[in-house]
């Protein structure tokens, strides 16, 4: 498993704000800083849990994303919000952490 952003909810505009209709959200560009901290604005129609709109959350990188998934809080099951990316979202000790896998 390896880091890869923190994700922090935010209902205010943010810059660098790049839209993502497909998701319904807009965010900030994880990669503009070493440490990976994007911000998210969800849109109000967004289909997510609150606790994903609302709480920040850790992402890491796995090999295996329906491995890690055994057992676990399922949030937001596996999905492909990009070619080649596979996501989900868990729940641990109250707070959401998204798990991706790149094929």
């Amino acid at each position: 498993m390896t880091f890869h952003h923190i994700g922090i909810p935010t209902t205010e505009k943010f810059e660098g704000e790049i839209d993502l209709p497909h998701l319904k959200m807009t965010v900030s560009d994880h990669e503009n800083n070493p440490y990976g901290i994007q911000w998210q604005r969800y849109w109000e129609d967004a289909p997510y849990p609150d606790l994903v709109k609302t709480v920040t959350h850790v992402a890491f990188e796995v090999e295996d994303l329906d491995g890690e998934l055994q057992g676990k809080n399922v949030l937001i099951p596996p999905n492909s919000p990009n070619n080649g990316l596979r996501v989900a979202f868990i729940e641990v000790n109250g707070a959401p952490v998204e798990l991706m896998e790149y094929e």
